[in-house]
């Protein structure tokens, strides 16, 4: 009997909140005021839309992207032998469709502008990538083992640990030997930062306590997942220090900025995150904004690069 009460009572609260936010929602979607790169006014719909954004369609049917999506004339290879036919979701993070704010008006010059953009639903991986896991991947394929490994396995201890001194290549074969992919910038920084603009994976506030950081002074990674008050909207872990992550892109501008930067091009890879050691060296303001990125040549490999797989939704 309670529960058909509570059910009844919920459903008349819906009814409610709808009759209140109806008159609103029907000005916005009739007679919208704003464009689609008014990101202040885009964080209103948003509030409204809810963690899944606000999904939108091209004049042709088609789904409407930012420029800089486009843009990339990345080259696809061969996967590497032994190759998983399809991705292992249990470890992976739906990240639904839509809208969301990306970039900053507030900082460094190839960070801007913020604008608003749409992307399809994707999943990510929920952690790095761990030196245990990439040890199946070497056992699998005969690749040659990061730096810091002896006799072909990883330090003692350092199991659950991500996996460092890795290129972009490095990268991009093991994602797609384990039947997933590198993910795309605007991918990475919506699953780090949600649809709210925010400026940390956890919020808006510095947090010390939220991330493996220069400021703690850890010299070194930390295993991941370690800092559950770190978490993204979305429930990914480590979005912020501990490893940079290598993404699929190039680095280029983003669309509408009047950047000119000669590094701009198909010569060096991006990556997001900030890491444990070099956040304050690369003005990253502490701890990595989401917004942040570090662009190098796919082949340089160091003990602050890692990365995490991404994979289509069907």
């Amino acid at each position: 009997m309670v529960s058909v009460f509570n059910t009844v009572i919920l459903a008349l609260f819906l009814v409610l909140a709808a009759a209140a936010h109806a008159e609103t929602c029907q000005d916005c979607h009739r007679n919208p005021k704003y464009k689609k790169t008014d990101v202040a006014r885009l964080k209103e719909c948003l509030a409204c839309h809810g963690s899944a954004g606000h999904p939108y369609k091209s004049v042709n049917g088609g789904v409407a992207v930012a420029a800089a999506e486009v843009a990339d004339d990345i080259s696809r290879r061969t996967p590497p032998v032994n190759a998983a036919s399809e991705p292992a979701l249990e470890e992976m993070v739906l990240i639904p469709e839509g809208e969301f704010i990306m970039g900053t008006d507030d900082r460094l010059r190839d960070e801007k502008p913020a604008y608003a953009t749409y992307i399809d639903a994707f999943y990510m991986d929920r952690f790095e990538v761990t030196n245990e896991d990439y040890k199946r991947f070497v056992d699998s394929t005969g690749r040659q083992p990061p730096d810091n490994w002896e006799d072909g396995d990883y330090p003692q201890g350092k199991g659950d640990h991500p996996v460092i001194f890795v290129g972009w290549n490095d990268a991009y074969d093991y994602c797609s030997w384990a039947g997933k992919r590198l993910p795309r910038e605007s991918e990475w920084e919506k699953a780090a930062r949600g649809t709210d603009g925010r400026i940390y994976p956890w919020g808006d506030e510095w947090d010390m306590e939220k991330s493996n950081n220069p400021l703690r002074g850890h010299e070194g990674t930390m295993p991941v997942g370690s800092f559950e008050a770190g978490r993204s909207p979305y429930g990914l872990y480590d979005m912020s220090g501990n490893v940079w992550e290598w993404v699929d892109d190039y680095y280029l501008p983003h669309p509408g900025s009047d950047y000119v930067s000669p590094e701009f091009g198909v010569k060096y890879r991006l990556l997001k995150g900030g890491s444990w050691w070099d956040c304050m060296f690369y003005n990253c303001g502490i701890s990595a904004p989401v917004y942040n990125r570090a662009f190098f040549d796919a082949s340089t490999k160091n003990d602050s690069f890692g990365f995490r797989c991404a994979a289509d939704a069907e």
